[in-house]
C-alpha cells in the first residue's frame, strides 16, 4: 500500500471518528499528521509545523475575539434590537431580520455557531410569540449565516481565500461572497412560501400581543407544528449542539439599549476592518487584533471574558485539518488524488463529484474542516484548465455551507435545541428531510450555475 493511499485512509478515519465520537476533528487531524509523519513520512517535528498555519491562525482568533468584544459590550445585541425595530411590526419581516442579522454577524467575523447560537433563541423566541413556524424561521437563520460567512473577513471567506491563496489557484472574493449571499437569498425565498411565509403577509406584531396567537385552536395539517409553547434549554440536543441559553418571547416592557461610547466605538471598529479588508488590502487578522487592542484600552470591561468566548475550538478544527492536508501535500498526496479525478473522462462530471462529496459529508460533519480539505484536493484537478477554477470553488464552497441547516451539523442542532420542546420533534424530522435533500439538489444547482458556463 503506497504512502498516499495510507494517508488518504487516515483523512477519512479522522472524519468518521469525529462524526461519530465526542472526539474534536482538529485534535484528530494533529494527531494523524503526527502519526504519519512519523511512520510513513519521515518527516520531523520542524517538518510537522511548518504545514501550520500561522496566518490563518491569526485571522481567526482576531476576528473572533473582536465579535466577543462586541457580543460582551452589548453591540451585537443593540443591532438585532435595531434589525426588529426597522419591520414595524411587520410579521413577515422578522424571519428576514434574523436572516440578515446572522448574515451581518458571520460577515464580518463571527463563526457560525456564535452567530446561530446568538441569533436562533431570539428568532424562536419571536416564532413563539408571532405565530411563525419555527422550520421557517430556522433555516433562515442558519442559511443566513452560511450567506454572510464567505464576505472577505468572514470564517468561511478567510478560509477559502487563503487556502486558494495557498494553493496559487485564481480566486475572486468578491464574487464567492456576492455569489453566495445571493444563492441563499434565494434560497430563502424559497422556503418563506414552503413553510407558511405567504400566511404571515399583512399581519402586524400588535395581534399577536403576550404571545397570543389566534389560530391555536384551529384545524392544522398533519405535520404542521403544534402551537406555542416557552423555550426551554436543550436537555438532549442533537450531537454537535453547543450549549444555549433559555429564551422567551420578547415583550415589550424590555427597556431598549442605547448606542454608548463603547458600542458606537466597537461599530466604527467593525466599520474600519470591513474597508480596510475590501478597499486597502489589510490584513484582517491583524487589524481585527488592533481594534481589540483599542477596545481594550478604552473600554476595559469590554474586554472581560472575551479571550475565553473566542472559537478556539474552530480554530483548532481549522489549523488541525490545514496542518494535515499540508504534510498531504508534502507527500505528493493532494497530487495523487487530483489526477485520479482528472484522469475521469468527463471533467464536467468530475467537477459534480467533487461538490456532492462536499454537500453530503458536510451535512454530517463541520463545514470548516470540509472547506479546508476539500479545495486542495481539487488543486490538481483544476489544474488540467478543464474546469474553471473560479467557478468550481464557488460551486463547492455553496454546496458545503448550504447544507448547516441539517439538524446533524452545528446550525442546525442549535436550532433544534432552541425550538419550544413541543415543537422539537416536528422542527428535527423538517430539517433532516431539508438537510438530506438540499445535500443532492444544492450541487446540481451550483455546478449548473458556476461550472458548466465557465466550461462550455
Amino acid at each position: 500500500m503506497s504512502d498516499q493511499v495510507i494517508s488518504i485512509i487516515a483523512l477519512v478515519l479522522v472524519f468518521a471518528i469525529a462524526t461519530f465520537s465526542a472526539v474534536h476533528l482538529g485534535a484528530l487531524a494533529l494527531v494523524a499528521a503526527f502519526i504519519v509523519g512519523s511512520t510513513v513520512a519521515d518527516e520531523s517535528t520542524d517538518d510537522l509545523f511548518s504545514g501550520f498555519p500561522g496566518d490563518l491562525f491569526v485571522v481567526l482568533v482576531g476576528v473572533t475575539l473582536l465579535f466577543a468584544i462586541a457580543k460582551n459590550n452589548g453591540t451585537v445585541d443593540w443591532l438585532v434590537n435595531a434589525a426588529v425595530k426597522a419591520v414595524r411590526g411587520r410579521i413577515a419581516l422578522i424571519p428576514w431580520v434574523m436572516f440578515l442579522v446572522t448574515a451581518m454577524l458571520t460577515a464580518v467575523g463571527a463563526v457560525t455557531p456564535a452567530a446561530v447560537g446568538i441569533v436562533a433563541p431570539i428568532g424562536l423566541g419571536f416564532a413563539v410569540a408571532y405565530g411563525i413556524n419555527p422550520v421557517l424561521m430556522g433555516l433562515l437563520i442558519a442559511n443566513g449565516a452560511s450567506a454572510g460567512g464567505f464576505s472577505p473577513i468572514g470564517v468561511f471567506g478567510s478560509i477559502t481565500n487563503n487556502v486558494v491563496e495557498r494553493n496559487h489557484l485564481p480566486g475572486n472574493p468578491a464574487l464567492l461572497f456576492s455569489a453566495s449571499f445571493l444563492f441563499n437569498v434565494a434560497l430563502c425565498v424559497i422556503v418563506f412560501f414552503i413553510f407558511g411565509g405567504r400566511r404571515l403577509l399583512g399581519q402586524r406584531a400588535e395581534t399577536y400581543k403576550g404571545g397570543a396567537r389566534p389560530d391555536d385552536d384551529a384545524p392544522r395539517p398533519d405535520d404542521a407544528p403544534p402551537p406555542g409553547g416557552q423555550l426551554v434549554e436543550a436537555g438532549a440536543a442533537p450531537r454537535r449542539a453547543l450549549a444555549v441559553a433559555t429564551t422567551t418571547a420578547p415583550t415589550t416592557q424590555e427597556e431598549p439599549l442605547k448606542l454608548d461610547g463603547p458600542r458606537a466605538l466597537t461599530l466604527i471598529g467593525l466599520l474600519s476592518l470591513v474597508a480596510g479588508a475590501l478597499f486597502f488590502d489589510l490584513d484582517v487578522g491583524l487589524m481585527a487584533l488592533t481594534i481589540t487592542v483599542v477596545l481594550s484600552l478604552v473600554s476595559p470591561k469590554s474586554v472581560t471574558g472575551a479571550v475565553d468566548r473566542c472559537a478556539w475550538s474552530t480554530v483548532l478544527l481549522v489549523c488541525g485539518i490545514v496542518t494535515y492536508v499540508s504534510q498531504m501535500e508534502r507527500m505528493g498526496t493532494i497530487d495523487y488524488l487530483g489526477k485520479q479525478v482528472a484522469s475521469i473522462e468527463a471533467p464536467l462530471f468530475g467537477a459534480l463529484l467533487i461538490c456532492l462529496i462536499g454537500a453530503l459529508v458536510s451535512a454530517f460533519a463541520s463545514t470548516t474542516g470540509m472547506l479546508g480539505a476539500l479545495i486542495p484536493l481539487a488543486v490538481p484537478f483544476l489544474l488540467a484548465g478543464e474546469v474553471g477554477a473560479v467557478g468550481l470553488i464557488t460551486a463547492l464552497a455553496i454546496s458545503a455551507s448550504v447544507v448547516d441547516a441539517s439538524p446533524f451539523s452545528t446550525s442546525g442542532a442549535l436550532v433544534t435545541a432552541n425550538t419550544p420542546e413541543d415543537q422539537r420533534d416536528f422542527v428535527f424530522r423538517r430539517l433532516m428531510v431539508w438537510g438530506l435533500g438540499i445535500a443532492v439538489i444544492g450541487p446540481l444547482v451550483t455546478w449548473a450555475l458556476f461550472v458548466l458556463p465557465t466550461s462550455l
